[in-house]
């Protein structure tokens, strides 16, 4: 369900590059969080998930909710675009490489020892949009572009410390 090692992934009609064999599996890429809401996200090296809490030290711990993007989905809307965002400024908390979110809704999966339900699509939203616009590109097209790509929220379930290059698996 979460890669098939040397092919590419489908999101919703979106090809992804999948790693070739051997070289990489699913993991976090990279942890945002922000400690009040307005302020801008940063990246830790280091970061804990706690259950029913969510990322600890981040804007909406204590709803016991994540939020996750693609990195290839990032990156998809950089070439489509010609912008260069970070993955941070999509406002996510973990990016991902290697794994299609969108089929996770509704399952359980784990992050290192922390294990983890997708519970929704993060639906890119106006706020998204206005953030990313440029004289170029409206905060409608950024909505347009991210549509279906935009992430995944997942409720923590059991606690765990993560860091980039921790493994995403199926739960078992």
């Amino acid at each position: 369900m979460l890669t098939s090692a040397g092919r590419s992934i489908r999101n919703r009609g979106k090809q992804y590059p999948q790693p070739r064999r051997g070289i990489m599996t699913a993991a976090i890429d990279a942890i945002f969080s922000a400690p009040e809401h307005g302020a801008a996200q940063s990246e830790k090296q280091l970061g804990k998930l706690t259950a029913n809490v969510g990322l600890e030290g981040d804007r909406y711990a204590g709803d016991g909710v994540i939020s996750l993007i693609e990195a290839e989905a990032v990156e998809v809307f950089n070439a489509q675009t010609g912008l260069n965002i970070s993955a941070g400024a999509t406002g996510r908390n973990l990016v991902t490489r290697g794994v299609s979110l969108n089929p996770l809704v509704g399952q359980r999966f784990r992050i290192g020892d922390a294990e983890l339900e997708g519970t929704e699509l993060c639906d890119p939203c106006a706020t998204l949009g206005k953030l990313l616009a440029t004289e170029d590109i409206s905060a409608a097209d950024i909505v347009r572009h991210f549509a279906n790509s935009a992430g995944l929220r997942a409720r923590v379930l059991s606690s765990g410390g993560i860091e980039p290059g921790t493994q995403i698996s199926d739960s078992s």
